[in-house]
């Protein structure tokens, strides 16, 4: 069918309406276009469908610079095909749609752009083919396109590419600063002969075991399969945005949930200094020891290996909080119980803006205020973006 699309969508599609009146996502397409659709699949109320001819093409639309990208190959990008200026105006478009729509709450949303806009992705999880061959997931589906290359993927993380990993079934690549070390699912046959550390089922077989980066002057190890930021200037960006929200004093408590391998522990450590006190809380113990080389000259910081949950934290009293959820948020619950805490304020750090909204009216209805609300784009080509609101509670 023929159509033309209107906003922006949660999901890399923007919006149409088919003759029967459902909703039509359509991917590959930009706001205004009139495209030709093909449906992919159905459901009683709306269509998932791709743009497969571009009928009246946007003034934003530029060639794609990936070969990859496109209808019914790689799933990996959603927006390759939007002049940067235009994917920074849809994050946005989509940050404020879920702030009002569930927050309730209206923000004039700008988000920041970060460099580099391709050759970014620090971390990837190559799948790999009954034949051997790793390649990407295209959208919504096992198959595999197998790809000779990734417009996204930072140096190193293309390692995987050209061997043989028959027996595995993924191989994770995460590259900084020249050093790169594969995480492998399953048994290969054969180790491929690759430059990079080899982490195999759980067991190191080939050093390096992880990467060494420095960050804010404080040097950090993370472990093979330990979260980390993918975009290489976001542990600096987010960092910085949290600190100068914050605004930490040498003396204060300060309390790090989801506290990961203890980027914002070991920060705020450095800023609150030896009269103060840092909780970094995280429930993977793997990161937790991470965490603790992290800040192993910071007898202040404590690691504390365990789940976050509405007991623990109403078990507090910070001066300072800082949160880092995975996508799913920190939850009603949890929010909740941050919320009848009375910190001097209080840092949501985001990947998902649906979540955060729903966790942020939280917060809102127990009368906290928001004092600054940034969005990054550290994740160009794609339509994720990063938040840092920082909250004050009520006087």
């Amino acid at each position: 069918m023929i159509l033309t699309v209107g906003a922006v969508a949660a999901g890399g599609s923007c919006v149409a309406r088919a003759d029967d009146g459902r909703v039509v996502f359509v991917r590959h397409a930009l706001p205004g276009e009139t495209v030709r659709v093909e449906v992919r699949s159905s459901g009683s109320r709306f269509l998932r469908a791709d743009a497969v001819e571009i009928l009246t093409p946007s003034p934003d639309r530029v060639v794609p610079p990936c070969p990859f990208a496109g209808p019914g190959r790689c799933g990996g990008c959603d927006w390759q095909h939007a002049s940067p200026s235009l994917q920074l105006e849809l994050k946005a478009a989509l940050v404020s749609e879920q702030l009002t729509r569930v927050a309730r709450f209206a923000w004039d949303v700008a988000v920041e752009p970060v460099e580099p806009l391709l050759h970014w992705r620090t971390r990837v999880q190559w799948a790999v083919s009954s034949s051997g061959t790793p390649g990407l997931h295209r959208h919504r589906s096992r198959d595999l396109e197998l790809v000779s290359s990734c417009a996204i993927a930072a140096p190193g993380v293309e390692t995987p590419l050209g061997h043989d990993w028959s027996g595995a079934r993924s191989v994770e690549a995460f590259a900084l600063e020249e050093q790169t070390v594969l995480t492998v699912e399953g048994r290969p046959r054969v180790l491929p002969a690759v430059d990079a550390g080899v982490v195999v089922a759980g067991q190191a077989v080939r050093g390096p075991h992880g990467v060494r980066l420095s960050v804010g002057g404080r040097s950090f190890e993370v472990s093979a399969g330990r979260f980390w930021q993918v975009h290489p200037a976001a542990a600096s960006v987010l960092s910085s945005a949290v600190l100068s929200g914050l605004e930490p004093r040498p003396g204060e408590s300060v309390v790090d949930l989801y506290a990961g391998v203890g980027l914002f522990a070991s920060l705020l450590g450095a800023a609150v200094g030896p009269s103060g006190s840092v909780t970094a809380v995280e429930g993977d113990a793997r990161a937790c020891a991470d965490a603790a080389r992290n800040t192993a000259d910071q007898p202040w910081v404590t690691i504390r290996t365990s789940l976050v949950t509405p007991s623990l934290v109403s078990s507090l009293r910070p001066s300072l909080v800082v949160l880092d959820p995975p996508r799913a948020g920190a939850g009603l619950e949890v929010s909740s119980a941050l919320a009848s805490l009375r910190p001097r304020a209080l840092a949501y750090v985001s990947c998902d803006p649906a979540t955060f909204a729903r966790d942020l009216r939280v917060f809102l209805d127990a009368a906290w205020t928001v004092a600054s609300l940034r969005a990054f784009d550290l994740y160009p080509q794609t339509e994720h973006v990063e938040l840092v609101t920082v909250l004050h509670p009520p006087t």
